[in-house]
């Protein structure tokens, strides 16, 4: 009976380690997408987000440079219609949407993997601080940094405060050099806070990753009710009409059916 328990608890164990293990991989797999998606927003669609992911040698990949993007390759081997549905389920999960530039299909990010995507990003530039400085690397060109989205350049900075890590001074002073006055007075405000030495508050930390955490869940996709801006009759905007409207790049509809019917167009 004993070894039965023993055998039983193992069990329940392994498949909680299990379960533990595949949260986490498909965690590492929205990431990817959005990481690969980050070099071609509102620039490429889903077919050359597909060729990223998939690693292809396709001329326009290489000549944009799409092969050193760090999700370049992750789905090696996997067909490019198994890759392209993997990217619908992230649009129909709201972590990536589709907006028509010029009538132009186009990736984006919706709220929530712009929410994602900046945090592993910014984590992406510490570390490549960090491994810098195990290089000795002393004057590295910084002004790689200017121009970026102001929102990412502040949760940078906002991270490097929080590590409390004064060897990655010389590279601030190096950056607040060539960015713009309001950047670079955010930079000096960083190095002050590193010089301080003064222990810093993680509670906005911990804050910030139960955000990602409750974004990587994602938007189940799900029937909406609506109210018709006409009759003012509720109506259901089935989760099939909302990927048809998405595809074409319509936006939400304001009357049911039947007023829609009387007219012409989606609206």
């Amino acid at each position: 009976m004993k070894n039965k328990r023993s055998n039983l608890l193992i069990v329940k164990r392994s498949c909680h380690l299990n379960d533990n293990n595949n949260r986490s991989f498909i965690k590492r797999k929205k990431k990817a997408i959005l990481r690969a998606a980050d070099s071609i927003i509102a620039e490429g669609g889903k077919t050359l987000l597909a060729k990223i992911l998939k690693g292809s040698k396709d001329k326009k990949v290489l000549q944009l440079g799409l092969d050193k993007n760090p999700s370049y390759g992750f789905y090696k081997g996997v067909k490019l219609d198994d890759v392209l549905q993997k990217i619908e389920w992230m649009i129909d999960y709201r972590f990536l949407e589709i907006k028509y530039f010029r009538k132009l299909p186009l990736i984006t990010f919706t709220d929530l993997g712009w929410l994602i995507e900046r945090d592993q990003y910014t984590d992406e530039f510490i570390n490549e601080w960090r491994e810098w400085i195990r290089e000795g690397k002393q004057n590295p060109d910084m002004s790689y940094l200017k121009d970026r989205n102001r929102e990412m350049i502040l949760l940078l900075l906002d991270k490097v405060k929080e590590s409390g890590d004064q060897s990655f001074i010389p590279y601030l002073e190096l950056w607040a050099k060539v960015d713009y006055k309001k950047v670079k007075a955010e930079i000096q405000y960083t190095i002050d806070v590193l010089k301080s030495n003064e222990p810093v508050s993680h509670s906005l930390a911990e804050k910030r990753q139960d955000e990602v955490n409750e974004a990587l869940k994602g938007v189940i996709p799900h029937d909406i009710r609506m109210k018709c801006w006409s009759c003012t009759r509720r109506f259901t905007w089935t989760i099939g009409e909302q990927k048809f409207y998405r595809e074409k790049g319509l936006s939400y509809p304001k009357k049911c059916k039947i007023c829609r019917g009387k007219g012409f167009g989606y609206s």
